[in-house]
């Protein structure tokens, strides 16, 4: 089934790209809905509807991640760099930095997005990959 889901997700990109849609990235049909104050999980690349209202959020990445391995005693925790982009249709889109050090929200127009969760979590003896994080995200008013 994840592999079919996979296979689906690539003819929409590749349909996108070949017609050129603007902004189609953001049309994702198999991107997750999710409630205000609720809990969600997107991939990189991943665009989730925020249910009856006008706001989309997509993962787009991790753009530094110098958190401290689990297998590791550090001085720091260090920090890892969300980068999400909202979408407020009407209003155009903004992109926004979130940290795993302070775990600080960002405000979009009257929303605010919080940084619930980045994984996995690091150990000195693996690399991650970029298209392995998982951000777990909410959206409140």
């Amino acid at each position: 089934m994840g592999s079919m889901l996979v296979r689906a997700r690539r003819v929409v990109v590749a349909l996108c790209l070949l017609l050129g849609a603007p902004g189609c990235y953001l049309a994702n049909p198999l991107g997750p809905k999710a409630a205000l104050d609720s809990t969600f999980v997107l991939a990189p690349n991943e665009t989730a509807t925020i249910v009856d209202t006008p706001l989309r959020i997509r993962f787009i990445g991790v753009s530094g991640d110098s958190r401290c391995p689990a297998d590791a005693i550090c001085i720091q925790g260090g920090d890892a760099i969300v980068r999400i982009e909202a979408l407020t249709f009407g209003a155009g889109s903004k992109q926004y930095e979130l940290h795993t050090g302070n775990m600080k929200p960002v405000q979009h127009e009257a929303f605010t997005i919080e940084l619930l969760q980045l994984s996995p979590y690091p150990f000195s003896s693996k690399t991650i990959l970029p298209d392995e994080y998982r951000a777990a995200l909410r959206v409140s008013r």
